[in-house]
């Protein structure tokens, strides 16, 4: 009886677990090398960032899915820049112009700020009026950028926005998240920033910090900061704040009130800027997002891992702009997705059955009834299990077929 017990729990387990079928192979397009320009000094080592999934590669469009080079076909050459990865694409239609490794993890730096903008800016009201503490403040190294902030403070959403932006202040980051992150705080914030790049299909991005200065397991994309310059770009409130020049931060009792300025020189010196955002850490390297307007076309630079010399993050985002700009409307290489597209569904039956604990397909069936006890049914019950492994192993390579 052992042995026939045996038997039948080794077939009912054979005829029961699903046979998943080999998922076919996701096409990854050509690998050619991102033009590219030595800079005069080496950059320091940094560690190797996280591969990224074949499903994530082709977001977008499988031209997108590679390291390496992806322009339209018969395009002029690419501008040669020290940036690992780099993005061009058209915010009004989506459609991405050509891009360097795009879904590649980077760190981001203080362009981050765009997604904290992305995440929070919908929800806080720019006249709500916020004091500052010293935890807002105490994690800030002194060199550091920041707006000016002091303990016990107050100061408009509004003003934390235009510091923020203007100025790249951390200080401005930790008080919004602090402030957006409602009962959790600061850390609130944070997760709201993670939630929002999941709604955009940001998938390459993660957040540890409001303000993007370097913490553990921190990355973005080239791609995944174009999706998020399309969402903040879409608001008044957010193109108001990133093409102001000056800024005056109002006075309050026993405090002098002060002027905050642009840190992005391209809104002076490449026409049609409409504005952008700096970034830069030992880690990250340069970093910068930024929109300039042309003939009617909208367009967005992400760059990534750029070095100062011998453009700086600025003089390559004007380069590549150039670059797409003189790209005909219809170049493409892919798209940028939107925040609507629905995902794949499983089938309802499926999830129930997952719920449950229960194998997702296949049904159980009593084979000792069925083959009967004894020798004999000990006899049958092997034959059948015999029988079944070649007939799954068929029936898994017919599945895996296209």
């Amino acid at each position: 009886m052992t042995i026939i017990r045996i038997l039948a729990v080794a077939l009912s387990a054979l005829v029961t677990t699903p046979v998943a079928p080999a998922a076919p192979a996701r096409a990854v397009a050509p690998y050619v090398p991102c033009p590219a320009v030595k800079p005069p000094v080496a950059p320091p080592a940094a560690p190797s960032p996280p591969p990224v999934g074949p499903a994530d590669l082709a977001v977008g469009g499988q031209s997108l899915a590679t390291a390496g080079l992806s322009i339209p076909a018969g395009a002029p050459a690419a501008p040669a820049v020290t940036a690992t990865s780099w993005v061009v694409a058209d915010l009004d239609s989506g459609t991405v112009l050509g891009g360097c490794g795009p879904h590649e993890h980077r760190t981001p730096a203080s362009v981050q700020k765009m997604l904290l903008a992305a995440a929070l800016m919908p929800h806080l009201d720019p006249k709500q009026v916020v004091e500052v503490t010293r935890a807002d403040l105490q994690d800030l190294d002194p060199a550091s950028s920041v707006m000016g902030l002091v303990p016990g403070g107050r100061y408009s959403v509004e003003s934390l926005w235009l510091g923020l932006l203007l100025k790249s202040g951390n200080d401005a980051a930790n008080v919004l998240a602090r402030v957006g992150g409602g009962a959790a705080g600061r850390q609130g914030g944070v997760q709201a920033m993670n939630e929002e790049a999941h709604r955009l299909g940001a998938n390459q991005t993660h957040a540890a910090t409001p303000s993007g200065l370097d913490g553990p397991g921190q990355y973005t994309s080239a791609y995944d900061l174009a999706l998020i310059a399309r969402a903040t770009y879409s608001r008044a409130d957010f193109r108001r704040y990133i093409a102001t020049r000056v800024a005056e931060i109002p006075a309050e009792p026993g405090r002098p009130g002060f002027a905050i300025t642009h840190d992005n020189t391209l809104l002076d010196h490449y026409p049609g800027t409409l504005g952008g955002k700096t970034g830069f850490t030992d880690l990250a390297r340069q970093t910068y997002v930024g929109v300039a307007e042309r003939d009617g076309r909208r367009l967005a630079v992400t760059l990534l891992g750029a070095e100062t010399a011998p453009l700086g993050s600025l003089g390559e985002a004007a380069a590549l702009l150039n670059w797409g700009f003189a790209l005909s409307p219809g170049a493409s290489v892919g798209r940028l997705v939107t925040p609507d597209e629905k995902k794949p569904d499983r089938p309802v039956a499926q999830v129930r059955a997952e719920q449950h604990g229960q194998a997702p397909t296949g049904r159980s069936m009593p084979w000792l009834i069925i083959l009967g006890t004894g020798a004999a049914g000990a006899a049958g019950a092997l034959a059948v299990l015999l029988l079944a492994v070649p007939w799954r192993r068929r029936a898994a390579r017919a599945a895996a077929r296209p």
